[in-house]
């Protein structure tokens, strides 16, 4: 994707406590899990397009004066099939890759929460990553590529052998750097397990007729999640919810299918499907789907760029069908659908095979969801992680220093936000950003530091969040028309 508004910063923060490991699940739509299949025209593969590849393999095995591994040989024409397809969504996965997808579908998995792909051969962020996700917390965004892992070039590497490198023991410490753009820096991320819940939620502290639900992805469980959460919220006192799917990579097809039925009326389009021919089919709200659990309480939806697939599926499905306001940016734009299907030796191949449209036919694959209100965060929201390459000082000058002082400028610290330089001025505001968090004011800036600055920075966007100010104005004024 390109043209991309950069990943809110509040979303992806260094913490101390942050957490690791790498897995490449919750971000696809999966078909095969509850639609009809569409039927199309079966293709037959003939003799002579094969041949070439039985040639070439015959000629190896007999031929080549080193060792040969007949399953790597195989592993790889079947890798580099999908991979001519030039379809980020669909690919090969030898056993590894293939149990982590089940295992993060399960809601079960270990990793940082980011789908991984490669880019001009450098494993590459693909989707933004889950919302308090390990990688989100470090700091990682779509598009951003892993140059390095504890020191060792990823270049050339196959996505599995720089997965096995930053994979390791819950506790462990892994350093990645990561190049966005023609920026370069370093993040330090704890390894640990990725939280198994999906939804969360609570009232608004000033507004405790307003509850405000949070899904991080669609795994198997969200659907009852979010019907024990509505419930819940509703003995707590909610008449009205906010339904935050931002920074929400997607999921499973069916999850997405029977929550978007919860918010229409029976008979109401959730999603439509088109196949390779042109087929279309369309899935609509029913008692089937959602078990009679309705909801029909003023509701606005939450969405920003890396909401995608099934938050789109979700958002869309409640704009056009629902009725409902969509407040924040315009999505990620994933319109495609993908099944897995298993190969009989523990490898799977992942395929994208129809298109999804909303209920009103639309493709917004490539082009993102439109919200009904537009919202965003403030410009310093969208500043990078400080870079942990260096302990920055007076007299040091970088890019790295640009986005530094535009970090102690968003805090309100008297610096030049555009200036490269770690001048006198920088040095006086990590004084005293380091005076007032507690630590010794050095005036320099080392990991310690660089995390209280950045804790401070999401503490002052959460309190700016404009996107949710407008989702509580919106519902105050439905639940004012409906007294």
């Amino acid at each position: 994707m390109k043209n991309k508004r950069q990943v809110p910063y509040h979303q992806y923060i260094i913490s101390i406590v942050c957490v690791a490991f790498l897995a490449g699940g919750g971000s696809y739509i999966y078909f095969n899990q509850q639609v009809k299949k569409i039927e199309s025209q079966e293709t037959t593969v003939k003799n002579e397009d094969l041949a070439k590849i039985q040639s070439l393999y015959d000629e190896i095995l007999t031929n080549y004066i080193g060792k040969v591994d007949k399953k790597a040989l195989v592993d790889g024409a079947l890798e580099g099939m999908t991979k001519a397809l030039d379809d980020p969504y669909s690919s090969y996965l030898i056993e590894p890759e293939a149990k982590d997808l089940n295992q993060s579908l399960l809601g079960s998995f270990e990793g940082i929460g980011a789908t991984m792909s490669l880019v001009n051969n450098l494993p590459t962020v693909a989707q933004s990553p889950v919302e308090d996700s390990p990688a989100a917390k470090a700091g990682l965004k779509t598009d951003d590529a892993i140059l390095e892992v504890d020191g060792e070039s990823t270049e050339g590497k196959t996505l599995s052998e720089v997965v096995d490198k930053i994979r390791g023991k819950k506790g462990t410490e892994v350093r990645l750097t990561v190049e966005r753009k023609s920026e370069v820096f370093e993040v330090k991320i704890i390894r640990d397990t990725i939280p198994i819940e999906t939804v969360k939620g609570d009232l608004d502290k000033e507004n405790k007729e307003i509850g405000n639900i949070r899904i991080t992805s669609f795994n198997e469980n969200t659907f009852d999640e979010l019907k024990k959460m509505i419930t819940t919220l509703r003995k707590d006192g909610a008449k009205s919810f906010i339904i935050d799917v931002r920074q929400n990579p997607g999921g499973l097809l069916d999850q997405v299918e029977k929550m978007a039925s919860m918010f229409l009326k029976d008979g109401q389009t959730i999603i439509q499907f088109e196949d390779k021919n042109g087929n279309k089919m369309k899935k609509e709200a029913s008692k089937e789907l959602d078990g009679g659990f309705k909801v029909t309480e003023p509701t606005v939806v939450l969405v920003n760029e890396g909401s995608a697939s099934a938050s789109e599926i979700f958002a869309a499905a409640l704009k056009e069908s629902g009725n409902k306001e969509i407040i924040g940016t315009k999505t990620f734009g994933k319109g495609t659908v993908q099944t897995v299907k298993d190969l009989n030796d523990k490898s799977e191949i992942k395929l994208t095979v129809l298109k999804w449209l909303t209920p009103t036919g639309k493709w917004i694959h490539e082009k993102g969801l439109e919200p009904t209100i537009k919202a965003d965060y403030p410009e310093y929201a969208y500043l990078m992680p400080i870079s942990r390459i260096n302990t920055w000082k007076q007299g040091n000058s970088s890019p790295a220093i640009k986005n530094i002082n535009a970090v102690l400028n968003g805090l309100g610290y008297d610096v030049d936000k555009d200036s490269k330089d770690f001048s006198e001025k920088t040095k006086l505001a990590v004084e005293k950003a380091q005076q007032e968090a507690g630590l010794q004011p050095t005036g320099e800036i080392n990991e310690e530091t660089a995390n209280q600055l950045e804790l401070s920075l999401l503490e002052k966007i959460k309190e700016n969040d404009v996107s949710y100010k407008k989702a509580i104005e919106e519902i105050k004024k439905q639940l004012k028309e409906e007294k």
